[in-house]
């Protein structure tokens, strides 16, 4: 049960923490990955969608190397010299995902129904300069698995992530990709989008225009939208299963 609380515990700084954000201060950059197995003909494997401050910016095939831009922050993006190595990266994540399914399917999925696996990157940059990271995976939509970047922490939110679990936590050579792409790679990306469009907004926005804030509110809303499921299962699992 001490197992039990001292994970609960890391769960309910989570749900509570953008109330401590000042607003406007705070960015985040994410990246949305969707691996098929077995896509249908004509569809991708690996697709990502990027995001910041959640306003999505791309959307990237990794097999055919295809970017749509789906906002004008993308083409302010695709201006950064981030620009030059970041599909590349985000393709090496891709691959390495697929690499992975295989191997970390659920333990109630049957063979003849592949499942996809999601996995959403996020880094985030405070108003005080301190950057975090996280992974968050799920399997055809159901959220399993939670990993900080930070402390290398793993969570098992739901019992179809236990074997994906205990694969990479026992793997050095993930768990380090996991912390250096959304720790390194993620964060430089966004200081370098996030100056781009300072300056774009310095020499091209209208007098009432301001540069690229956080809307505290919403963002607030869509992190307990996203961590409310997860501590409700957690709580369900642990002490009702």
């Amino acid at each position: 049960m001490g197992g039990s609380q001292a994970s609960l515990c890391f769960l309910l700084p989570l749900l509570f923490y953008p109330f401590s954000a000042t607003p406007g201060d705070a960015h985040s950059l994410c990246y949305n990955f969707t691996i098929d197995p077995q896509p249908r003909p004509g569809q991708p494997w690996c697709v990502v969608q990027g995001q910041v401050d959640g306003k999505v910016f791309l959307s990237y095939d990794c097999g055919h190397a295809k970017i749509q831009f789906t906002s004008p922050l993308g083409e302010e993006v695709k201006m950064t010299k981030a620009w030059e190595t970041q599909t590349e990266t985000l393709k090496d994540i891709g691959d390495l995902l697929r690499e992975q399914l295989p191997d970390v399917t659920s333990e109630k999925h049957m063979v003849t129904d592949p499942l996809t696996l999601q996995g959403r990157m996020t880094c985030r940059c405070e108003d005080d300069g301190h950057v975090s990271g996280s992974w968050q995976f799920s399997f055809s939509g159901q959220m399993c698995l939670l990993f900080d970047s930070e402390n290398g922490h793993w969570m098992v939110v739901h019992p179809g992530g236990r074997q994906m679990k205990e694969k990479w936590e026992n793997d050095r050579a993930v768990t380090d990709f996991f912390k250096k792409v959304s720790l390194g790679d993620c964060r430089a990306w966004l200081q370098d989008f996030l100056v781009r469009w300072e300056e774009t907004s310095k020499t091209s926005a209208s007098p009432t225009a301001a540069p690229l804030r956080v809307n505290s509110t919403a963002t607030t809303i869509r992190h307990i939208t996203w961590i409310l499921p997860v501590l409700i299962s957690f709580i369900i699992t642990v002490f009702l299963g």
